[in-house]
């Protein structure tokens, strides 16, 4: 093999050399390429003291790592990924960019009121951002609370207060009751803190929360909107499911407008009834007073003494008994004696009046008016020969479907509903798919790029295989023929009796040799003394010495 590589000549040995090299480094690429990982995202969107903690503690672990492009992302091996993450989660990493109350583990020595204070307020922060964090809608949030310091005097205290800013997803947003969720969480974790006090805003600068007394900017009336939306979509809702039974899917369409009082009124009323009889009246207070005086004959008489003085002796009549007739002074009547009496009765008494106070409040949100549009598609028949035809409804079978749609909606006549139906056949879309070529297909995109470093390397080799080393090889095959002839040349030469090769005389010729065989032989000479000149040194040098050939 030594004596065939080494015939061959500079050229056919560098191509040999180099096509044998390129094979091995392309096989060898190949292979690596081949045991190569699939990469795969392990974090995204890291804050930088995450991702350099993130990015030491897998240097420490012999993890592989590479950073995506633009530094978004570190990728680690696909085989590797879920027992990396739940190895850095029990080292607590990543922390987050936001630190909640393990910042009071670390006080230092001599720290001041004021920094307690105030290390205390971040954590509290850090911990009501992560809370908010957890909500799927929100992507990002920052809390400022503003904690009044408290003093000895009960009335000059300042209630606390809290402001929130979120980030939102795209294509997501905060409904009423989650906003009303951070509201009263921000409010519940901060002693003294009212829920008016807290204000939400969105990463657009918009106010979301609403204070008490209903100053939120356009909040309320989106609120009104929102509800006015939904209660069409729930009567458009109830008519598709009351028509699609009857005439079949996508055949129908319906829309429903819903014009909605949002004011609030209330009314006060106060009623008195004439009055009634005294049998069917409430008696509140009685009083009778009845009095009863003897008529006296003149002025007092008699010797003055103890018998003219005596007071007049008590009154005989009964207080609630019947009225005594009045009658006049004479000594028959009934009084003191000697003289005639006078009675006085009164009666006073107190009804209860009848009054009602009515106080009425008028609900928000009572439906005014109902418009509601129907659209049916024309009924659609096929024969037994499959062609289809369409055929419109008749006039009993709208009046049916529109009867439908006003039971369906609770229709009001009173209240000035309205229901159009109307048939019509519906504009078909021919929807044309446009055929995607078989090399722009995901599929075969894929399987391509997981083929294309195993096929790419085969086919390069086999281009380095059949370029360089199959035609030195093939050189090397056949090196050997003419190394033989080149011997049989020189052991001529070398001989006693060398069969040298002669040149014919001029216009010489036999029927063994041609007229150019003395020609042919100079040029074999002058090969072999270009092709191999170290022998044919050997050779003159042989003869020079008279030394006889090996």
């Amino acid at each position: 093999m030594s004596q065939r590589f080494s015939g061959l000549n500079q050229s056919q040995r560098m191509r040999l050399v180099f096509g044998i090299a390129l094979f091995v480094a392309i096989g060898a690429f190949g292979i690596f390429m081949g045991r190569q990982a699939e990469w795969r995202v392990l974090y995204t969107n890291l804050a930088d003291k995450d991702g350099g903690a993130i990015v030491a503690q897998l240097s420490q672990m012999n993890v592989p790592y590479k950073h995506a492009e633009g530094g978004g992302a570190i990728l680690v091996p696909a085989d590797k990924v879920h027992d990396t993450r739940l190895r850095l989660a029990s080292l607590g990493l990543p922390k987050g960019s936001v630190a909640g109350f393990e910042m009071m583990e670390s006080n230092r020595f001599g720290m001041t009121q004021f920094q307690e204070r105030l290390t205390f307020q971040r954590g509290l922060e850090g911990e009501l951002t992560r809370s908010i964090q957890s909500l799927s809608s929100v992507q990002s949030a920052r809390i400022h609370l503003a904690l009044p310091n408290q003093n000895g005097f009960f009335r000059e205290q300042q209630k606390p207060s809290a402001s929130v800013l979120v980030s939102l997803n795209a294509g997501h947003t905060l409904d009423r009751a989650q906003i009303a969720g951070i509201i009263h969480l921000v409010a519940s974790s901060v002693p003294e803190m009212s829920p008016s006090a807290v204000s939400v805003l969105d990463d657009t600068g918009k106010l979301l929360s609403v204070s008490a007394d209903g100053s939120g900017g356009t909040a309320v009336d989106a609120q009104q909107l929102q509800y006015t939306q939904q209660l069409e979509q729930l009567y458009s809702r109830r008519i598709l499911d009351i028509l699609e039974p009857v005439v079949g899917r996508q055949n129908v369409k319906a829309q429903v407008t819903a014009e909605v009082d949002f004011s609030q009124t209330e009314s006060t009323s106060e009623q008195h009834r004439p009055n009634q009889t005294p049998d069917a009246t409430a008696i509140r207070s009685q009083q009778l007073v009845e009095s009863s005086n003897g008529a006296a004959a003149g002025p007092p008489s008699g010797v003055p003494g103890a018998v003219s003085n005596q007071p007049p002796g008590p009154n005989s009549a009964p207080i609630n008994g019947a009225a005594q007739p009045l009658t006049g002074g004479g000594a028959g009547a009934s009084g003191a004696p000697g003289g005639g009496g006078a009675t006085k009765r009164e009666s006073i008494i107190n009804y209860e009046v009848d009054k009602t106070i009515k106080v009425v409040r008028g609900s928000s949100g009572v439906v005014k008016r109902l418009s509601a549009a129907v659209v049916v598609n024309h009924q659609s028949t096929t024969d037994a020969k499959g062609k289809t035809t369409t055929t419109p409804l008749t006039d009993q079978q709208i009046e049916k479907m529109t009867a439908l749609v006003r039971e369906t909606i609770g229709f009001s006549k009173d209240r000035g509903d309205s229901v159009n139906l109307m048939n019509a056949p519906f504009a078909l879309e021919k929807t044309t798919m446009a055929e995607v070529p078989l090399w722009k297909q995901a599929e075969v995109l894929d399987m391509v790029r997981s083929f294309a470093w195993p096929v790419g390397t085969l086919l390069f080799g086999m281009m380095v295989l059949l370029g360089f080393i199959k035609p030195a090889m093939k050189t090397l095959a056949q090196n050997p023929a003419p190394t033989r002839v080149r011997s049989n040349e020189l052991d001529a030469v070398v001989s006693e009796e060398p069969d040298r090769p002669q040149l014919m005389a001029p216009g010489a010729t036999s029927e063994a040799q041609g007229p150019t065989a003395g020609a042919l032989a100079l040029e074999d000479a002058r090969k072999l003394t270009r092709d191999n000149p170290a022998a044919v040194a050997n050779i003159v040098k042989g003869w020079i010495n008279g030394e006889a050939p090996a």
